[in-house]
Parts: structure tokens; sequence; C-alpha cells
């Protein structure tokens, strides 16, 4: 965390962090940082605030006052602090190729070595957490940055939600063991339905959820199919079992069932109480 490169690379031979931005596609990179340049310590501290303020830069910061000041940070900010820092705390420093950090113009990749410790799936849902460097992350903990309680990757999938990008893509490679994380600025596109309805395309032939909206993402779809999916019929469910289930947080969940609502599935009891059953 705090060492210098060359008393790191004693312990760890194969210990290498790299951040590269790719801007032009007749240069190899714009700039670039590395552990072993002997330029700067090369230890995971120093990489960490000199990377983000590089990758920062370029962010657009909405205009906020709080207290006569202004607020320059914002959920984006927040996500990507995530992403850098789990990048960097569930790295196996054992591992060949180190710490790939690349900046394109419109794309951050974050890869390190070693597999997904909870599994892609739960990694994606949350609620788990085991880092592969856990004094790393109590270090990093102290400074306010990452919390240990599995909710990191899912933030960072619920930011891009929010802002309407193209989902985050998780890779796991093996042989040699890598993890890479796929952050995107695009915008979503929109499936264009005119005045057509969506439709749940399940095995039951049900009529289309009358929603209201002129345009309904696929992304959308598929979380209608994911709920009817995962649904019992005479069984409950409360809300925190379709957060869960979608990685989202409870605000959006409930936008999402409110669209089922009266269709597909049933809304039994008050606000506080209420539970979902499946409609037969």
């Amino acid at each position: 965390m705090f060492g210098n490169e060359y008393n790191i690379v004693r312990h760890f031979p194969e210990y290498f962090l790299d951040y590269r931005e790719e801007f032009d596609p007749t240069t190899r990179w714009s700039d670039r940082v590395q552990s072993s340049s002997g330029e700067w310590s090369g230890n995971v501290c120093d990489f960490y605030f000199r990377v983000y303020n590089k990758i920062i830069k370029d962010l657009k910061v909405p205009f906020k006052m709080s207290d006569g000041e202004r607020i320059d940070d914002t959920p984006v900010h927040n996500a990507i602090r995530e992403a850098l820092a789990n990048c960097l705390i569930n790295a196996d420093y054992h591992g060949v190729r180190g710490v790939v950090i690349k900046k394109e113009p419109d794309k951050l990749i974050f890869a390190n070595p070693g597999y997904v410790r909870t599994g892609k799936k739960q990694m994606r849902l949350g609620g788990e957490s085991d880092p592969r460097n856990k004094t790393l992350m109590k270090m990093f903990n102290l400074i306010n940055i990452g919390e240990r309680a599995g909710s990191g990757v899912p933030n960072i999938f619920n930011v891009w939600e929010d802002e309407g990008w193209i989902e985050p893509v998780i890779e796991e490679k093996f042989d040699p063991d890598r993890t890479i994380l796929t952050l995107e600025f695009k915008k979503k596109p929109l499936i264009k339905t005119g005045d057509k309805k969506p439709a749940i395309k399940t095995g039951d032939k049900k009529p289309a959820i009358k929603t209201g909206d002129k345009k309904v993402t696929k992304k959308t779809q598929e979380r209608y199919e994911q709920i009817l999916n995962f649904m019992e019929p005479d069984k409950e469910y409360n809300i925190q079992d379709f957060c869960q289930l979608l990685g989202l947080k409870e605000s959006r969940t409930k936008e999402i069932l409110k669209q089922l609502d009266g269709y597909y599935i049933q809304a039994v009891g008050g606000n506080r109480n209420r539970k979902y059953v499946r409609k037969k």
C-alpha cells in the first residue's frame, strides 16, 4: 500500500500497475502511468490517487450548492471510486499480467489478475463481501473509499442504470485468471414500440402490459420476464426479494412492479407490509 516498487517486487515478483489513456488509434497511448517507471513510488495508494484524478478530469459535474459551497462530487464519481478501489483490493498480486486500467473516449476498462471469489453472479447481486486483500480494503475504508458490505458493484450498476448508460459488463477469464469490468459512457438504445404496448416474452400467452409508456428499453422487458420467472404461484414476496433479484434500489424496483400490478401480479396489503403474488 505505501512501499516503494523496488521493495514490493521482492515479495510480489509479478506486481505491476498500469494505467493507459488510449484516445488515438494511431498511437499506443496518449498518457500512461506505470508502477515500474521509477518516477514515483509505484505503490497502490499513490497509483489510486494518480489514476482517479486522470479518470475524472473529463466527467461533467452539474452545478450544485450546499451550505454556500459548490459540490463537485456526483454518484458517477462515487461509482468510479468503487470500481477503481475494487480492482486494486481484489487483485491477485501473485498473478501474472498485473492490474491494467484503460481509459478510452467512451469507456473505462478495469482488469486485474484473479478470479471473482464470490462468483460473478453474486458479485452482481451484492450482499456478500470476500475481498482478496482484506488489509488493503481496511486501509481504503479508513479514508472513506469503499465499504465492506458487498454493495460496491451493485451500486455501480444502479448508477449506470440511473444515467441511462449501457449496462456494465463483468468478464472472467481463466489460465491465467483475470477479472475485467467495462464501464461505457453510452446511452442505451431505446426500443421504439410506437403505439404498441410492451409485451413480456414468457411461456404464458397473456395480453401486453398496458403501461402508458411509448418506449420501453430491452433491459426493462428483461426485468419483467425475470420477475415472472422468479415468482411461484400462491407464494407471497416482499419488495426486498425483488430488490435482491434485480440488484436495484427499492424506489426503482417499485416502479417496475407497478407496471406489472393488475396484469401479471397482484399487490396485497398496505405500503409497509405490502406483499406481491403472481396472478393465475
